[in-house]
């Protein structure tokens, strides 16, 4: 496994790691023991960044974590999120980037991974009532006080990376990034964040599993996986993504791989760590081999040619979860 170093301040990260969020929540049925089969597994293979947050669960998915890293915590590069609110039995409250929240629920975060420290911490949203400074500069005492390594955020506008870089160093920006949501290269994200010399963590590199080839209709859903309320999944948007997804499909096989290690392999080719998401070995595996395919120039234009920047039909969350973007 390739290692890439996250920011300007020292953390290796695997090139790919693991998103942990669907086995707990969001993506249909879930199983335990498969789930914590799929991240022993994943630390067998090289992959050290295990991607998890408060908000997944909530709770259930960092405490499911903490149980797979019974005995081997020093394998794994453990990365969780804050900033939005739950009270202690679970009910959501909204987003908070006070302070006095963001040093609490690193105690619970703590508590529930079974650790003393976390590797990297995100802001998971940004709160628009705290000024930024405030809340990073909370993160940055628990840094100090070696609670936490290192710091990122998550869907963060230009100005804001650079107001919280100032205040304390940011290790990694998380944001969505595929061949379906190429946004950041246009709104000034990518630019700072080389400028900076800040790590890109993209989640969702499968365009939640559309760019895998294996859906082929919202039928395919469970009746509580997200997906189903996922403008990009609906009618017409549907149809139109789904034949971009063939064209990529056509690509991959001339290249003798699957459709998800082509569209893992591109995000990676882009300099980023890509985090997919899975809470199945087989899957696991699959995406981990993308790490060995090797894009080519001839490879770059066939794929701009059929997914070029905003080819995806439909917005990429409900409208009410849009709103919390790009803070």
């Amino acid at each position: 496994m390739e290692l890439r170093t996250l920011g300007s301040q020292g953390l290796t990260v695997s090139a790919e790691g693991l998103g942990c969020m669907g086995m707990s929540v969001a993506y249909g049925a879930t199983d335990e023991t498969e789930s914590l089969a799929t991240i022993d597994r994943a630390l067998e293979l090289g992959v050290t960044l295990l991607d998890t947050a408060e908000s997944y669960g909530p709770f259930t998915n960092e405490q499911l974590l903490g149980r797979a890293l019974a005995g081997c915590r020093e394998q794994a590069v453990v990365a969780t999120k804050t900033g939005i609110e739950f009270t202690d039995d679970g009910q959501f409250v909204g987003i908070n980037g006070r302070p006095e929240y963001i040093r609490r629920s690193l105690d619970r975060s703590l508590h529930h991974l079974n650790t003393d420290h976390v590797d990297l911490y995100y802001l998971h949203r940004v709160d628009p009532q705290v000024p930024i400074e405030e809340t990073v500069g909370a993160m940055g005492e628990l840094v100090a006080a070696g609670k936490a390594r290192y710091i990122g955020l998550s869907e963060v506008a230009p100005q804001t990376i650079r107001r919280a870089h100032s205040v304390h160093p940011i290790t990694a920006v998380q944001t969505e990034y595929s061949l379906f949501e190429r946004g950041i290269e246009d709104d000034g994200v990518m630019a700072t964040l080389n400028e900076l010399g800040i790590g890109l963590v993209a989640y969702s590199p499968l365009g939640r599993g559309f760019l895998s080839g294996a859906i082929t209709s919202p039928g395919d859903f469970a009746a509580d996986d997200f997906r189903r309320t996922d403008p990009r999944f609906q009618g017409e948007n549907f149809s139109r993504n789904l034949a971009v997804v063939d064209e990529v499909r056509r690509i991959a096989a001339a290249k003798q791989v699957s459709p998800s290690q082509l569209a893992l392999a591109w995000v990676l080719h882009q300099g980023a760590v890509a985090i997919p998401g899975t809470k199945r070995r087989r899957y696991l595996e699959e995406n981990v081999a993308a790490t060995t395919v090797t894009i080519t120039d001839e490879d770059l234009a066939a794929i701009e040619a059929v997914a070029p920047r905003g080819i995806a039909s439909g917005d990429r969350y409900a409208p009410e979860l849009m709103q919390n973007l790009n803070g």
